[in-house]
């Protein structure tokens, strides 16, 4: 099942660089205010109707404030699609749903849900799914094509190319506001759990279940943090850890990064379908990115289409997120060889369509100040992960902010979860995205309300992964029955068999940059 995703990934906004001014917070989440009663106008049902892509699914819109901190002010529609409960009976509430990104749409999420969780899932539960503010369908976060489109290097080689990054992400944020709007400024994770809560009440649901992946977990961890007494069951899965400060976030990073990589390595030793099977993976792979430094590698079946080194470690590090081992390696051979392939793998990189760092500036307070600071980073990145330069969405992810401003909506802090339920943490153990030393560190920090299920395998998501996986999360939803604390479910092989030309063409996962995934299941 895991393609749905990727296949779902792709969203309307365009691209976005901010830090704005502050939402509503408190300084402990756990003991955040619930909105004001007046505000339980906004609460109105939503007027269903069939959803024009799918009408067997509703669609809606919950119009709420641009700013939590001005109920009364201007308003944007959030977008939200659901699919009942197919067995009334059984009906035990409504669950919200979130596939990461940031940027990832839950609409479309919603849209494609009958084919990710389990039919006693879907029997029970009526699944919702929204567009979260800057995204998609909910005023997303517009900017200029031309600039977007401009070459800039997120790796300076000296403080004037630095400076030239900083000065560039600023010009974005400004393009981006002027074609956005207020929005812009109030599309930070606090903002969205408010969002959820307001959505809640228009459901009509006393409490909520709700299923995060991806940056979707980091929703779900301050939803829990401001509204925990409104939660019947919480899932999440694949954990953001917001407690990492820059140098923390890029070296945990870069160690998921190279995990992944070793762990494809591994696979190409011991599955004779590889197509790199019998060879010295590492050195084929190290010498593939020194040809491709000297601009010696070119798009297979079109020699006059040069490929980077970066667009090769990105395309690797969005393979990992399946695992899609056997297509990455047929690839990999391809472009050694020159040869023509079938494989789905962008050649050059597209445009992306994602708000990833409009949200990302203001979740995060992550800013370089100077080239100095940079190489260093890429430096230590670099001991961690020298087979994959260190992470390409790490990496970009403290680039994208570079040169903003360094007062943000919702800084990091350690998790302070103190009114919800026991809530289900999964992670695999090697996960190239949300590596799984920032499940561990959640989880440590919310010990009373987190059980952490660890999944053996690779890859980003893990609720579909086994029957263990997939049943585990069924019978917490359901029943209410938490795992024990520690449980591990067994690695799942992947297929080895499935060559790019089987499984047929695919969209990548959407992100940050072309050809980076960003944290979307």
């Amino acid at each position: 099942m895991r393609p749905i995703f990727r296949a779902l990934g792709g969203v309307g906004a365009a691209v976005a660089l901010v830090a704005g001014t502050a939402s509503v917070a408190s300084a402990d989440p756990a003991d955040a205010t619930p909105l004001d009663a007046d505000l339980q106008a906004l609460a109105a049902p939503i007027d269903w109707k069939p959803c024009a892509e799918l009408p067997e699914v509703e669609c809606g819109t919950l119009k709420l404030p641009i700013d939590w901190a001005n109920p009364r002010g201007e308003k944007f529609d959030l977008a939200v699609a659901r699919r009942n409960a197919l067995d009334p009976a059984k009906r035990i509430g409504a669950m919200v749903i979130n596939p990461g990104g940031p940027g990832g749409s839950g609409v479309n999420f919603a849209l494609g849900a009958d084919r990710y969780f389990s039919k006693d899932v879907q029997d029970r539960f009526d699944i919702v799914g929204f567009d979260p503010r800057g995204v998609a369908r909910s005023a997303p976060v517009k900017c200029s094509l031309e600039l977007l489109e401009k070459p800039v290097s997120y790796y300076p080689a000296n403080q004037a190319e630095f400076e030239a990054l900083a000065q560039y992400n600023r010009d974005l944020a400004a393009d981006c506001r002027k074609h956005s709007g207020p929005i812009y400024d109030h599309a930070d994770t606090i903002a969205v759990t408010n969002d959820i809560d307001a959505l809640r009440r228009a459901l009509g649901e006393r409490k909520i279940n709700y299923y995060g992946v991806s940056y979707g977990t980091l929703i779900g961890q301050q939803y829990a943090e401001r509204y925990g007494r409104n939660i019947r069951a919480m899932v999440i899965d694949s954990n953001m850890d917001h407690s990492l400060g820059t140098w923390r976030f890029n070296e945990t990073e870069a160690v998921a990064a190279e995990d992944a990589f070793t762990e494809f390595v591994k696979w190409c030793e011991r599955t004779t379908s590889c197509a790199l099977h019998g060879r010295d993976v590492a050195e084929f792979w190290d010498d593939l990115l020194a040809r491709a430094d000297r601009g010696e590698i070119t798009a297979p079946g079109d020699p006059t289409r040069k490929i980077p080194a970066d667009l090769i470690i990105s395309n690797a590090f969005g393979a990992f997120y399946g695992p899609d081992w056997a297509q990455l390696a047929e690839w990999l051979l391809a472009l050694s060889e020159g040869g023509a392939t079938t494989t789905a793998f962008a050649a050059e990189p597209q445009t992306a369509a994602n708000p990833f760092p409009a949200v990302f500036c203001q979740d995060w307070a992550m800013r370089v100040k100077d080239y100095r600071e940079m190489a260093a980073l890429d430096r230590r990145a670099n001991q961690l992960a020298p087979h994959m330069r260190g992470s390409s969405l790490g990496h970009y992810a403290i680039a994208g902010c570079v040169g903003l401003p360094e007062k943000v909506n919702n800084p990091q802090h350690r998790l302070r979860i103190k009114h919800a339920p026991k809530i289900l943490m999964m992670n695999a153990l090697h996960d190239p995205a949300t590596g799984y030393e920032w499940a561990v560190n959640a989880h440590r920090q919310s010990r009373d309300t987190t059980v952490l299920l660890t999944y053996e395998g690779w890859g980003h998501g893990v609720y579909d992964r086994s029957a263990c996986t997939q049943g585990a999360t069924d019978k917490y939803l359901i029943d209410l029955k938490v795992p024990r604390d520690g449980t591990r479910c067994a690695a799942v092989e992947p297929q080895a068999s499935l060559t790019t030309a089987e499984a047929g063409p695919g969209k990548r996962p959407a992100g940050p940059k072309p050809g980076l995934p960003g944290w979307l299941g």
